[in-house]
């Protein structure tokens, strides 16, 4: 493996290539240094560009080693973390880029890449994108499922949209405006259907009367494990780390 010699620190690095890539780029987890170099690059580029970076990885490599060093009192979104998804709990890795922005993927897990101007707001922005990451995510979700919902019914809203409820996973006002609680993203997929359609019942059937209930089963059949579900798991759904 190859290695950076930083004064008196010898910093070893794991070399890729990629023939996809328009820029090189340094993450740095916790033990782990990674430099992605361009398929095109001689070994005289990926030394000039790791000679203008030294400083950057000495100085991030020693904060990682510092956190490291130091779990017990470490922020709550770090490498190893663990982010409720869709009704599990996903993985969370957090590295040090040279970029300017922050970027999350997710891919059995999330991959957070910090830009190198982060550093004492760490663990605030990481929940910050964190959150808007899975508000956008459940937003898309939400909009897919009424789209295709209201295709096969017919049950169209005036609009739906999720947002913050301090009380109810949904509400369907009298004029056919939809809202969905977002904190449905850390629920299964099959819950966040049975809240979105429940409410698209709303608008053929006002109350909980046994007409709607026969007509949601006949929307969703076998819902009832979906609404059970969430009577088992409401407060912790409400408790969400990122509430």
């Amino acid at each position: 493996m190859p290695t950076l010699q930083i004064g008196r620190k010898e910093i070893p690095y794991e070399l890729r290539r990629s023939a996809t890539a328009s820029e090189r780029r340094i993450t740095i987890t916790p033990g782990h240094v990674e430099v992605l170099a361009l398929t095109r690059d001689n070994d005289d580029d990926i030394a000039g560009f790791l000679e203008r970076k030294r400083q950057w990885v000495f100085n991030t490599v020693r904060e990682m080693e510092r956190i490291t060093a130091s779990r017990h009192a470490v922020p709550r979104f770090i490498t190893g973390s663990k982010i409720p998804y869709r009704g599990r709990n996903m993985p969370l890795t957090v590295r040090r880029t040279d970029a300017e922005r922050i970027a999350i993927t997710y891919r059995n897990g999330f991959t957070v890449d910090l830009p190198h101007w982060a550093r004492d707001d760490a663990d605030h922005l990481v929940a910050s994108e964190l959150k808007l990451w899975l508000k956008q995510r459940v937003r898309r979700d939400v909009q897919e499922l009424a789209a295709d919902y209201g295709k096969r019914f017919g049950l169209v809203p005036r609009s739906i949209r999720t947002t913050d409820l301090a009380h109810g996973w949904g509400s369907c006002g009298p004029e056919g405006n939809i809202l969905i609680n977002w904190h449905l993203i850390f629920a299964p997929r099959k819950v966040l259907e049975y809240v979105v359609v429940h409410e698209l019942a709303h608008l053929r059937y006002r109350s909980h009367g046994q007409e709607f209930w026969a007509y949601l089963a006949t929307l969703m059949p076998g819902s009832e494990s979906s609404r059970s579900w969430l009577d088992r798991h409401q407060s912790a759904l409400s408790a969400s780390f990122l509430a």
